[in-house]
């Protein structure tokens, strides 16, 4: 990494910068009768929005749309930590010490003695020192509104972090194998569509699974094909307007004739 980009800012900087977003923020709460009107209910999908937005920015490897949507998610947490501090629940600082006391709680063979071999260590000793917090279950801290792709592949680290895995990697393509000939049984078998879709998501959480073990990320993944097929998808539509011709009216053979074309750019 290129050591000017990291000394870009002294923390004085920096810390003078988060003040002058404190300040603007509690103008803004003070002055504004859009931002005077905000509750956490009616930032909560606007927050949600920014997230994705962030998502895109860094799969385009877009730095300076990453840094501008950062901005965004910082600003919501100050916003939030405002409305916090006006219920007389927290303001900012109980967030950003409550962040900091966890991350040395939870990170003991940094701030600590605890030795640790691998970043795969780290992670079981993560959940470990969550169990001793008070979850319940390893399980608890994975929030139920996430995409059902990302939940089921963070419902499986966390339980790899607690040994409850595979012994080899490559046996998961058993599982696959066999959940896909159970679908294909349900779906010949004309089954109940509540019983295909409990085999179906079987398939698609044995595949996830898989993702996981060779390190790639399935909601990355799939969404690097979405784009895939959209760019391929677009320009079969631009080649069939350019032959003045409608996708309805063509045969499934042009089409994959100009498919491959796509494919070959």
């Amino acid at each position: 990494m290129n050591s000017k980009l990291i000394d870009m800012h002294t923390i004085k900087e920096k810390l003078k910068a988060f003040e002058q977003l404190l300040e603007i923020m509690e103008e803004l709460r003070a002055k504004c009768p859009w931002d005077r009107e905000q509750t956490m209910e009616s930032l909560r999908n606007l927050t949600i929005e920014e997230t994705y937005e962030l998502a895109d920015a860094i799969l385009d490897k877009d730095l300076d749309e990453v840094r501008k949507e950062l901005g965004d998610l910082i600003l919501h947490i100050v916003f939030y930590s405002k409305i916090g501090s006006e219920k007389g629940a927290f303001d900012i600082a109980d967030v950003l010490n409550g962040i900091s006391k966890k991350l040395v709680y939870r990170h003991p063979h940094v701030f600590g003695d605890r030795k640790v071999k691998d970043a795969g260590e780290v992670i079981e000793n993560w959940e470990q020192l969550k169990i001793k917090e008070g979850n319940r279950s390893v399980l608890s801290g994975v929030p139920g509104s996430l995409p059902a792709m990302i939940k089921s592949h963070r419902i499986q680290d966390k339980a790899r972090a607690v040994g409850f895995d595979w012994d080899q990697r490559e046996q998961v393509w058993d599982k696959v194998i066999e959940e896909i000939n159970e679908v294909k049984q349900e779906l010949m078998n004309g089954s109940h569509k509540e019983r295909m879709e409990e085999e179906l998501g079987d398939l698609l959480f044995s595949v996830v699974n898989a993702a996981r073990l060779y390190n790639i990320e399935p909601e990355t993944a799939l969404e690097k094909t979405n784009r895939k097929f959209i760019r391929r998808f677009q320009y079969l539509e631009l080649k069939a307007n350019e032959m003045g011709r409608s996708l309805k009216e063509m045969s499934l053979e042009e089409m994959e004739a100009i498919w491959q074309e796509a494919k070959s750019r």
